[in-house]
């Protein structure tokens, strides 16, 4: 039998339409819209802050805050840095932010190893005690923090005024004692993805506990902790509540406190605050470029081990 007498066998034409093919459709475009208007959403008073921030204040008390500009300057912003002293708050916010990422992530990544990898009997209830504590929220506990910050004394070296209170070292401690809770939740889930095999191996092998811990789960858990440094870093920077509460001189607070000082008692140059606001933004955008990579990572990562 010859090719040319043999029965030709077309494949099926793909069907284009069909029941599955119009839900398909229009949940892409539902979630499609979704995106767009959430990003919308999110970027609008960033983008009015902007507005507001390059306009000058004689403009927007003539017309208005919500007008077609007439002048542009960034003059807002170089008043902003030199009439708030901003170099000065931004290095508050690093001896406060920096060393409780730090401190933070240390603690918790030691917790949650023991948590995961330790067979103690009081583990389950060690994670849910740290976890609990996120559910508390941090108004409910602020006039009894406060007496204990009084009474509290430090060395003169960690505190000027001799107390927990009015030191950075103060708000130090109740920022990693609060964030605490959340990251060793996230560690624990995270190594609890790593297979148990990888353990068994090296314990075989002779490794210690704290082999097992340093030179094996750490590694392993680094996009993670990039993440959850990217997290931290942008809610202990941008914290106003405990610097506002557990510190009274001006000159210790943090940046995010240093905007209040561009505020008059009776008039408030909303152009010039929102220029500050501008700059003291900028730290925690070039931690998420920095960390951008592990921090897409580590989220990933996380939604797909289980």
């Amino acid at each position: 039998m010859s090719a040319d007498t043999l029965p030709r066998i077309e494949a099926p034409a793909r069907r284009t339409g069909g029941p599955g093919a119009k839900p398909k459709a229009w949940g892409q475009i539902a979630s499609q819209v979704f995106l767009i208007v959430a990003s919308v959403l999110w970027l609008l008073p960033i983008a009015f802050a902007l507005y507001v921030a390059i306009r000058p204040y004689s403009d927007t008390r003539k017309y208005g805050y919500v007008s077609m500009p007439h002048h542009i300057t960034f003059q807002n912003f170089r008043d902003a840095w030199t009439q708030s002293d901003m170099l000065h708050f931004f290095w508050n916010s690093v001896l406060i932010t920096v060393p409780a990422v730090i401190i933070v992530l240390c603690l918790a990544s030691g917790v949650a190893f023991v948590l995961t990898r330790v067979n103690v009997k009081v583990n389950v209830a060690l994670l849910i005690l740290f976890t609990a504590g996120n559910l508390l929220p941090q108004q409910v506990i602020i006039t009894p923090l406060y007496r204990i910050y009084l009474k509290i004394t430090l060395p003169h070296f960690l505190s000027s005024s001799g107390l927990m209170y009015n030191s950075i070292f103060g708000l130090v401690v109740i920022n990693v004692a609060f964030q605490l809770g959340f990251c060793v939740f996230v560690l624990s889930n995270y190594m609890k993805s790593i297979p148990g095999e990888m353990y068994e191996a090296a314990l075989v092998d002779g490794a210690s506990l704290w082999t097992r811990f340093w030179r094996l789960t750490v590694p392993l858990c680094r996009p993670a902790l990039a993440a959850l440094a990217t997290l931290l870093t942008t809610w202990i920077y941008n914290d106003f509540f405990w610097a506002i509460t557990l510190m009274s001189s001006g000159n210790k607070r943090p940046v995010t406190s240093a905007l209040a000082n561009l505020q008059g008692q009776f008039v408030s140059n909303q152009n010039l605050i929102a220029a500050a606001a501008m700059i003291a933004a900028v730290p925690t955008l070039v931690v998420y470029i920095l960390l951008q990579k592990q921090f897409i990572a580590g989220l990933s990562l996380g939604s797909s081990k289980g």
